[in-house]
């Protein structure tokens, strides 16, 4: 295996480097709270991968990006068909914000329906290399569901450990996929801890974010997809949910590499939404805290999959937005409902509410004045609405969208739509097919 183009894996907290062959998962010195960040020589990736290279490449996954990865030019990769997920434009909802252009990434397009198959797919790798029987990891549902179905396309040995609140549509792809699962009588850091404690009392490759250094490497593959999809014009911003951390750091690495390559002249500023319920890293950022020593919160939002009560990417979060001049905001668990049905109804992307939450945190900084009208903005949405239904059937209620319930005739169907907004009689002939037109 070669990864001659990987010069080192380098503490977020002391800098000490470690050649990739020898690195572990975090900093020998720093211990826990040292991640490692995985550095390139750019001179020798650039000579293996451009922007016109890209555009003739007809592999439409993630592994387009393989040359800017921490992987072997040959390493096998899962089967599955995880990224490239698109990024639609969407013009209503520029106009109802009063913005020149919005754009939404769905990741609810991924296999599980997460962006948490990227970080998944690149563990798997690292897992083989390693020779691993078994692979871990804890999560709040997504991350855990996507490890889950990643390894049942290769037929991996994985055992998962979610909080017992996690919701029945998340549980339910994990039993699917055949994992072993471990519903853990407590919140996602007593999931994360005694996944912790289990991977190294086994052995076990641990495939955690915030401690496991090449999860920030498939995360950011969507990031380079943003770019690419826009033509490599950069946007003005992009929002993000943000929970352990680990995918605004991924955002923020990919525009790093697209810098360091000459693929763009700047990076856009970037936006981390947190729940009002776990808003940790919008604490430090108003208190201008450090967030190696802050401590831990009480999380409790309804958008599970950005619920932390201690981020644990949390370093490489806050310097994602304090380095290109954006912000963290708070959003409450009502605005992150509200966004739901808005951001469906507005661009067709059907979001879970931590993929909502980036939409609702674009609408408050349309509100406070952090974004201009003539701004070219990307929301990312995480993943999809049908994990968590229960919460998407909160938001449509409280927008006041039910249902009609009726006999199976057309007069009752008549009496019911004129309850309809907008609704408009049919005039003569109108909903009515030509007959040649009938089979």
């Amino acid at each position: 295996m070669s990864l001659e183009h990987v010069t080192g894996l380098t503490c977020v907290i002391c800098d000490a480097t470690y050649p990739a062959d020898e690195a572990g998962y975090v900093c020998a010195e720093c211990g826990n709270e040292g991640i490692l960040d995985v550095r390139y020589d750019y001179d020798l990736v650039g000579t293996h991968i451009a922007k016109e290279s890209l555009a003739a490449d007809r592999n439409m996954t993630m592994w387009r990006y393989r040359s800017l990865m921490p992987i072997a030019p040959d390493a096998a990769v899962p089967p599955l068909t995880v990224g490239w997920t698109p990024t639609y434009d969407a013009p209503r909802l520029a106009v109802s914000l009063g913005l020149s252009r919005v754009w939404v990434k769905d990741e609810g397009r991924q296999p599980t329906a997460s962006l948490k198959d990227r970080a998944s797919a690149m563990a798997l790798v690292k897992a083989r290399e390693v020779g691993a029987d078994v692979v871990t990891t804890a999560s709040t549902g997504n991350a855990a569901a996507a490890l889950s179905g990643l390894s049942a396309s290769v037929g991996q040995k994985n055992v998962i450990f979610v909080p017992e609140s996690a919701p029945q549509a998340k549980i339910a792809q994990l039993l699917a996929y055949g994992s072993t699962v471990a519903l853990v009588k407590g919140n996602y850091g007593d999931a994360f801890d005694l996944c912790m404690a289990a991977s190294a009392e086994y052995g076990w490759y641990n495939r955690n974010t915030g401690f496991n250094p090449y999860m920030t490497e498939g995360k950011k593959t969507a990031g380079l997809e943003i770019l690419e999809q826009l033509e490599w014009n950069v946007p003005d911003a992009i929002f993000v949910s943000v929970g352990d951390g680990s995918i605004i750091g991924g955002i923020h690495k990919a525009m790093k590499d697209a810098l360091a390559l000459g693929w763009i002249d700047h990076a856009p500023r970037i936006f981390g939404i947190q729940a009002a319920g776990s808003d940790y890293l919008v604490q430090a950022f108003e208190g201008d805290e450090d967030v190696l020593t802050k401590a831990p919160i009480s999380a409790d939002t309804l958008a599970d999959s950005i619920s932390a009560d201690l981020p644990r990417d949390r370093i490489k979060a806050m310097a994602a937005v304090r380095e290109t001049d954006g912000a963290y905001l708070r959003v409450s668990d009502d605005e992150i409902l509200t966004a739901v049905p808005v951001l469906a109804r507005g661009s067709g992307v059907f979001a879970e509410p931590a993929g909502a939450a980036a939409y609702a945190g674009l609408a408050a900084a349309v509100d406070r004045g952090l974004v201009d009208a003539s701004d070219r903005v990307v929301v990312l949405s995480t993943g999809s609405g049908l994990k968590d239904v229960a919460s998407a059937m909160k938001a449509v209620t409280a927008a006041g969208t039910e249902p009609m319930v009726i006999e199976p005739s057309l007069e009752a169907l008549k009496t019911a739509m004129v309850r309809v907004p907008d609704y408009r009689s049919p005039r003569r002939g109108e909903g009515t097919a030509d007959p040649e037109d009938r089979g």
